[in-house]
């Protein structure tokens, strides 16, 4: 079936803007290269992004989706106990972070510029994760694993901030640092120290 002749949808603008990302740049793509990947004209794009920003906007927002679903099943898995929870997911943040950086590095370093341009989007984000480990601290709050001060959003707030080094990817480069590893352990076990803490 050729490009054309399958329905246009909104994931499928996304998926050919990814690629013309990938290959062109931020700098560089346009939603013309987009409707030229996709066999259409560049109006039908438009049809579904009313505007070039919109389609970053979009294309921004869909990668960022992607890490908040897989933090989010380990959030909801009640079979982990809190302090587990909170430190798989840490780990499963910076492991996402980690393959995006190193599987497809042209990729990330247009995220990079894109994530800068979409504060709306990069905010909203960082609430959706913020509110993933208040979750988690809360149920360690419950059931007595966590001290119950500081509040559990602000202890969520701290967490996520104190371990920027390992998500924020204006730190990227130093992710593959051989010390990282220690080093991610080692702040992991003195905040989880810290929120066992009376």
């Amino acid at each position: 079936m050729s490009p054309t002749s399958e329905t246009l949808t909104a994931e499928r603008i996304l998926e050919a803007t990814e690629e013309v990302l990938r290959r062109h740049g931020p700098a560089k793509a346009t939603v013309v290269d987009v409707a030229r990947a996709l066999g259409v004209s560049h109006g039908s794009v438009y049809r579904h992004f009313r505007t070039k920003a919109a389609l970053r906007e979009a294309v921004t927002k869909r990668w960022l989706d992607r890490t908040s679903e897989t933090l989010s099943a380990i959030t909801a898995d009640q079979t982990r106990t809190p302090p587990d929870r909170l430190r798989d997911w840490l780990a499963a943040l910076l492991d996402a972070k980690r393959r995006k950086a190193g599987l497809d590095p042209e990729l990330f370093a247009t995220y990079r510029v894109l994530a800068g341009e979409n504060g709306p989007a990069v905010g909203e984000h960082i609430d959706d994760l913020t509110g993933q480990l208040t979750s988690i601290i809360e149920a360690g709050v419950e059931s007595g694993a966590f001290a119950a001060a500081p509040d559990p959003a602000t202890a969520a707030r701290t967490v996520f901030q104190a371990t920027a080094r390992f998500h924020d990817p204006a730190y990227a480069d130093e992710w593959s640092r051989p010390e990282a590893d220690a080093d991610f352990t080692a702040l992991l076990d003195l905040l989880l120290r810290g929120l066992r803490a009376a």
